[in-house]
């Protein structure tokens, strides 16, 4: 069963799609660039920052992709590369697309891995992953220049106000998304701890060298640091 779940996964079509797919969104990754490095002047920001903060997105990139990588690896020997390549390529959360495949197999009353995950099983599992991955691409296509209109009227009112919302989004976001993970064991709160410690005192040697690109390797180096305190605790 499981070869002919594989053998399905990797068909032509299915690799021509997460091509297609992988090509939209780096297109549009380019599109961004492009329309950002144009406005950029017209915030006051000089091509030296534009440059400065390009890099700091791609530094800032190898260390959250360095840990879905391990989980991408686990999913292509469950559902073949195309799909997790496409999936992956359109989300960006390993953890939630290992959680939609599974239920997409429990759904049809398999499991990823056993016998029972036949090539019906794997077609559910395609349609409950790209569904579910529809409901925030569908809000933002069909809300964002409504909540763009609702952003600038603030802005009217108050300059201020749009750069505390947007910076208390931003905290309450990663702050609930680090303290899910930090509540599962010990050594995951080490962790959680030690980055964030890391990232403070990374940020105050940058601040007082004056080496502003100890900033734009911040969370890499945050990251690194956190996920190896963790494993060290896990040995304890």
């Amino acid at each position: 069963m499981i070869e002919d779940v594989m053998k399905a996964s990797n068909t032509a079509p299915l690799w021509i799609i997460a091509f297609f797919v992988i090509f939209i969104v780096i297109f549009q990754a380019l599109i961004f660039i492009r329309m950002a490095k144009k406005t950029a002047p017209e915030v006051g920001m000089t091509p030296k920052e534009v440059r400065t903060a390009i890099k700091t997105g791609i530094i800032g990139s190898i260390g959250p992709s360095m840990g879905i990588g391990i989980v991408i690896i686990s999913l292509i020997a469950l559902i073949g590369s195309p799909l997790t390549m496409m999936r992956i390529g359109i989300i960006g959360s390993a953890s939630t697309e290992a959680a939609a495949a599974e239920i997409g197999a429990k759904a049809f009353g398999s499991s990823l891995g056993t016998d029972s995950f036949t090539v019906e099983a794997f077609s559910t599992v395609i349609w409950t992953m790209c569904l579910g991955g529809m409901g925030w691409l569908i809000f933002a296509f069909l809300f964002t220049k409504s909540l763009g209109n609702v952003q600038n009227k603030l802005k009217a009112k108050n300059p201020k106000i749009m750069g505390v919302v947007s910076a208390a989004a931003m905290m309450g976001a990663f702050g609930y998304l680090a303290v899910e993970k930090m509540a599962i064991d010990i050594s995951s709160a080490i962790s959680g701890f030690m980055a964030i410690f890391t990232t403070f005192a990374v940020l105050y040697v940058a601040k007082k060298t004056g080496k502003s690109w100890l900033k734009e390797w911040a969370l890499a180096i945050s990251m690194v640091v956190g996920m190896y305190c963790g494993y060290l605790v896990s040995l304890i």
